[in-house]
């Protein structure tokens, strides 16, 4: 399939969009982008008259299939979150229910210019599947927890399913799926296990993924047991010695700062889930001024509710200048790369994010015609603090339209939610006690 986008004022960081271009669409890749209609012939021809060309949106620390959980386990910390009410739930988790969490998931998150979102859960292959059927992309991980220091790290039951799911899967859906490796976190492993599990990664040339320094709490019994922090932690198994991406990444210190530029972990930003669970707000100011490639995750409908990557953007570029009583303490312009390219670079997605000949065909289409985007002085400042996810107008994935005026065109969105609603009440009785 091709396309010709006309009149297309395309979304940029220096404040100052590229005005009434055309962009082309060849299959997957975009072949285009300039002030002159392209020779040839194209399958469809979209008017973007009063509308925003953007890079795909990614969301880069999450876990899908917990829309199971949504409102569940509320006004907890994170500590008593998880070991009271989430692991506990999780333990009834079946492959059919986190396929159906996992495309209701997907479908929130079409819906709101998601192109593509990184995810850490159990019965990854369920959401892989869900992934190939809607034409999203993923990088997915079976997340490995270790607690026996005397367990063979080959032996781990987890360890194996991640190993197993990477064979099978890893460049699935036309490259499409990527499969990571993912050490949950440094509370929840041995350093023998992350030391097992970061060396399979680099062998095999896998992204790492992990939680990282989330809690005050988790930061100071890290130096308690191992001497130094998460980061500390994770560099001295070598789960840096692979591209990783860390998520929450709220106490760190400058030290760890210093750690993640020099070894290239991209930081992922979960404002709403941070403080939600009351855990605190990762420093992006001083990560950024580091060096740090920060990117932007919702984390799980459970601990944030929502799987807004545009909400999550407006929180992330306002949050920040409230607590250091400085409006300039992070700029809009910043939050462009923040929700796009550097989403991609994470991911290992090096041909995407950006809005250029020879990348992916990942484009978002917003409404600027909207009584919340009227007027717009500032196209990076009505990006950053006036859009809402009701004006996406478009969501392309790899050059296949997902989402368009309110329509799912690779998903059947009352099957979705009818058989989500039939295992929420057939399987999941025990939440409603």
């Amino acid at each position: 399939m091709s396309y010709l986008f006309k009149n297309a004022n395309i979304l940029t960081s220096d404040a100052d969009e590229k005005k009434q271009l055309f962009v082309a669409v060849d299959k997957n890749t975009i072949t285009y982008v300039g002030p002159d209609r392209p020779q040839g012939s194209f399958d469809r021809t979209i008017d973007c008259t009063g509308k925003l060309l953007c890079p795909g949106f990614y969301n880069v620390h999450c876990h899908s299939p917990m829309t199971l959980f949504r409102g569940y386990g509320e006004d907890l910390p994170l500590d008593k979150w998880l070991t009271e009410r989430i692991f506990p739930a999780e333990d009834h988790l079946t492959p059919e229910s986190t396929y159906s969490g996992s495309m209701l998931a997907i479908a929130e998150m079409i819906s709101c210019g998601t192109v593509s979102f990184t995810d850490m859960y159990m019965f990854p292959e369920m959401t892989a599947k869900a992934v190939s059927e809607t034409g999203i992309k993923a990088n997915l991980t079976r997340p490995v927890l270790s607690f026996d220091p005397n367990e063979k790290p080959e032996d781990n039951f987890r360890f194996s399913e991640a190993k197993s799911f990477a064979e099978e899967f890893n460049g699935e859906a036309d490259g499409r799926i990527i499969v990571d490796m993912s050490v949950h976190a440094e509370y929840t492993n041995t350093e023998r296990s992350v030391r097992f599990t970061s060396e399979y990664a680099l062998e095999h040339g896998l992204l790492m993924q992990m939680h990282l320094s989330e809690t005050e709490k988790e930061q100071r019994e890290c130096i308690e047991r191992h001497g130094t922090t998460p980061a500390g932690f994770f560099l001295r198994c070598g789960a840096f010695d692979v591209p990783a991406s860390a998520a929450h990444c709220v106490w760190v210190t400058d030290e760890d700062i210093s750690i993640m530029a020099e070894k290239g972990v991209t930081a992922v930003h979960n404002p709403a889930s941070n403080l939600k669970l009351g855990s605190g707000v990762m420093p992006i100011r001083k990560m950024l001024d580091g060096g740090v490639n920060i990117a932007l995750g919702t984390d799980g409908a459970s601990s944030n509710n929502m799987l807004d990557i545009i909400s999550e953007m407006r929180l992330a570029a306002i949050l920040h200048k409230g607590i250091s009583r400085n409006a300039s303490e992070t700029r809009s312009s910043e939050m462009v790369p923040i929700i796009t390219v550097n989403g991609a670079r994470s991911q290992g997605r090096n041909d995407c994010g950006m809005i250029k000949p020879g990348f992916k065909a990942d484009i978002v289409l917003l409404d600027m015609d909207s009584v919340n985007t009227i007027p717009s002085y500032d196209i990076c400042a009505s990006f950053a603090y006036s859009m809402k996810s009701d004006n996406v107008f478009m969501t392309m994935a790899d050059g296949k339209i997902l989402y368009e005026n309110g329509e799912y065109l690779t998903l059947d969105i009352e099957k979705v939610k009818h058989e989500f609603r039939y295992i929420q009440e057939h399987y999941f009785d025990y939440l409603k006690g």
